[in-house]
């Protein structure tokens, strides 16, 4: 990886130019219209999310919430079934 790298003073193809199709950086922050709930929680549950988060650098408050989103999100999807096997039509003997 020592090697040095020589450039030569190429004439380059033509040139397209890209219309920029990346999103504004406010596009990238997914909020969900909230709503405020109040609920009581058992201290065991609240001392425990309070521990994840701070060995995770995050909020409690938002791991619970996105704790209750993937079990809404998963319980909510409708079930993949089973492909059947077709029915044998019995004949007559």
């Amino acid at each position: 990886m020592s090697a040095n790298i020589k450039y030569t003073n190429e004439r380059l193809g033509p040139v397209t130019v890209v219309d920029d199709f990346l999103p504004r950086p406010a596009d990238l922050v997914f909020r969900d219209a909230g709503v405020k709930v109040t609920i009581a929680l058992s201290r065991r549950s609240v001392d425990f999310f309070k521990r994840e988060a701070r060995k995770h650098g995050t909020q409690y408050q938002r791991m619970i919430r996105q704790l209750l989103d993937i079990y809404a999100t998963r319980h909510t999807d409708p079930p993949t079934t089973r492909a059947k096997r077709p029915s044998r039509k019995r004949t007559a003997a």
